[in-house]
């Protein structure tokens, strides 16, 4: 079977949190028969918390899909023994409601629709960015789960309104750039869990950029001294990414 589990691996301190509603884990099946791009979305996947089993056909995919509750599905149309677009059909007329994001280098209006009256969700054509990937898969887990997405945010004394766009430490009022905000927000929505540079550089400036730099460095250095002065709230995880704790 060309099928692969894979378990959350853990960083830094102590057990690494999945990601997860009400404290469940989220499952992401991957059906991708291109082994490089299959590790690209494994591999970040689980970075950004998922847990994730990897398909190479249509076929082995679908035994996997009926016998485990996934939170949602990638799944590339081009798959041998049994294309996307079936096996989208076959779940569908088995009642699995799992929510599907389609991949696909043709990105004409005919095969977004196609896609779609198959009984895929979502449809990101080839190249894509990591980032939007992520995204997509958050918004239709929450759309699936009817979850309504939270206005604010807090870690331990650290706090953050997303609609006035405003951050307390302590009560006391915090004034940060557009990015130190971006950044916060990112850390205090992955809370407990190690974020790397790489998910930084995707999601802060979204757009190609050197994981070598230190930007992300001076990024980190510029927010910690405005909401960590203490230095027990944003961690560095050596070697990995950070980390953002209750203080």
């Amino acid at each position: 079977m060309l099928c692969s589990a894979h378990g959350l691996l853990g960083f830094g301190f102590g057990k690494f949190v999945r990601i997860g509603y009400a404290g469940g884990e989220m499952r992401i099946l991957v059906v991708e028969d291109d082994s490089k791009i299959a590790s690209f979305i494994s591999k970040g996947l689980k970075q950004a918390g998922y847990s994730v089993d990897h398909c190479g056909n249509g076929e082995d995919a679908l035994v996997y899909a009926e016998t485990t509750p996934y939170d949602a599905a990638v799944v590339d149309v081009m798959l041998p023994k049994l294309d996307g677009l079936s096996f989208i059909q076959r779940l569908r007329s088995q009642k699995i409601r799992t929510p599907v994001i389609i991949l696909s280098a043709k990105g004409s209006v005919d095969d977004r629709i196609k896609g779609l009256q198959a009984g895929g969700d979502d449809y990101l054509v080839k190249p894509f960015a990591f980032s939007e990937l992520t995204a997509r898969l958050h918004a239709l887990i929450r759309r699936a789960t009817q979850i309504a997405e939270p206005t604010r945010l807090t870690v331990g004394d650290l706090a953050m309104d997303l609609l006035t766009r405003s951050v307390t430490r302590g009560g006391e009022s915090v004034e940060l750039q557009t990015r130190e905000f971006a950044l916060l927000e990112y850390l205090m929505r992955h809370a407990g869990r190690t974020v790397t540079k790489t998910m930084i550089l995707e999601h802060i400036f979204d757009y190609s950029f050197d994981p070598q730099t230190n930007v992300i460095d001076v990024l980190v250095h510029r927010l910690r001294a405005k909401i960590d002065p203490d230095k027990t709230r944003l961690q560095t995880i050596r070697g990995v990414g950070y980390v953002l704790r209750a203080a």
